[in-house]
């Protein structure tokens, strides 16, 4: 199979899709691999190191997609290439289809196979979800100190604190990959962490891996109300399974409530985000006040750091990559379930129940799961 690696076009987004140690996984694997000219560049990696590693270069971002049977990146198609998508290609990326549905609609119009990183499930957890959650759950805290600066719009209040002033007050609103990541960096540096969820064995497990200045706390409407009037940084860690948006747990209520200046970092924000005043920023103009608070809300997070979550990510995906190519998305899908929960789209059909009833598609859907026997 032909694979191919565009240069990321997003705001900002310095990963790329493959390193060369994945793209010469995919050439040993007996595959073709072609990678755009500077498409690793940003991450590190120059046109000379695909090429030693068996890949060819083409010159333009759509030779790539009209040459591949297989596009690997890292965000999902932007508006300029949604044309490019094509029947019976496979696209292998992040695509978060429940908070976007002209991206939903572009891919079904496209006739192209999609398979979501995100929703790629083994039974101990999301692998290609994983490592970006720990490099943005760490960067939450390191933004969120950032922004708390009285020159970027914050409080003035240093994180840490100095001896005779206290530290802030971090809460952090789910205690998974992401919460669990940003809780350890936040508490590391000596600010008083808070760290909420609402499955009581994931609390047991944090209580026993925390220091003594994280405190797990059982999440619900009154709890999190009375906390977050204290904070300082506010951290958007919760992830819905199956790609469903993100419920929207603080309010404008609660923002009015806290102090002003202080922060907002919304991880979940590529799920529609968890706040009620949460939107889309980048990383040319990542924040905004709403309410007195500072809000970050970067949808490629971990782009800021890209050579370590480049490498982090390709790593994660080329086992599943290889299958794909190797084997076609059917009997990929058939012989893995890990791969089938994360099959969203196929030739015009839509084949994930959560964004099926997120846009009103169930019939559709259940036309296709038939004709797919998964």
């Amino acid at each position: 199979m032909k694979i191919g690696c565009p240069r990321e076009i997003k705001n900002r987004e310095y990963r790329v899709g493959l390193t060369p140690a994945s793209a010469s996984t995919y050439v040993r694997a007996g595959h073709e691999v072609f990678v755009e000219t500077g498409a690793g560049l940003q991450a590190g990696f120059n046109d000379h190191e695909y090429v030693a590693a068996g890949a060819k270069i083409l010159d333009s971002a759509g030779k790539i997609w009209e040459t591949a049977d297989m596009i690997v990146k890292v965000k999902e198609p932007l508006k300029p290439e949604y044309s490019l998508m094509r029947d019976s290609q496979i696209i292998f990326t992040y695509f978060h289809f429940a908070a976007n549905e002209d991206l939903t609609n572009a891919c079904l119009r496209s006739g192209a196979t999609c398979v979501a990183y995100e929703l790629v499930a083994e039974s101990w957890g999301l692998p290609l979800l994983q490592p970006m959650s720990e490099v943005a759950g760490r960067m939450s805290v390191i933004m969120g100190s950032f922004y708390l600066g009285r020159p970027f719009g914050g409080s003035g209040l240093l994180p840490m604190g100095v001896p005779g002033v206290p530290p802030a007050n971090v809460l952090v609103i789910g205690g998974g990959t992401v919460g669990t990541n940003a809780a350890k960096v936040a508490s590391g540096i000596g600010a008083r962490v808070t760290i909420v969820d609402i499955d009581h064995r994931r609390l047991a497990y944090l209580s026993e891996i925390m220091p003594s200045n994280c405190v797990p706390v059982f999440s619900d409407a009154m709890t999190v109300s009375h906390i977050i009037k204290d904070s300082d940084i506010v951290i958007g860690a919760v992830l819905l399974p199956g790609g469903a948006k993100a419920p929207k747990l603080v309010t404008r209520e609660h923002l009015r409530s806290m102090r002003p200046g202080s922060v907002f970092v919304d991880v979940a924000i590529d799920q529609g985000g968890i706040g009620e005043t949460s939107r889309p920023t980048t990383h040319d103009d990542p924040v905004y006040v709403e309410e007195g608070v500072v809000h970050y809300c970067v949808a490629n997070m971990p782009g800021a750091y890209a050579r370590t979550s480049t490498i982090a990510l390709a790593n994660a995906t080329v086992g599943y990559g290889v299958q794909l190519a190797s084997k076609g998305t059917t009997k990929a899908c058939e012989e893995n379930p890990a791969l089938c929960r994360g099959l969203s789209v196929h030739r015009g059909k839509i084949t994930l129940p959560v964004v099926a009833q997120t846009f009103k598609m169930e019939d559709e859907y259940m036309e296709t799961l038939a004709a797919l026997k998964l």
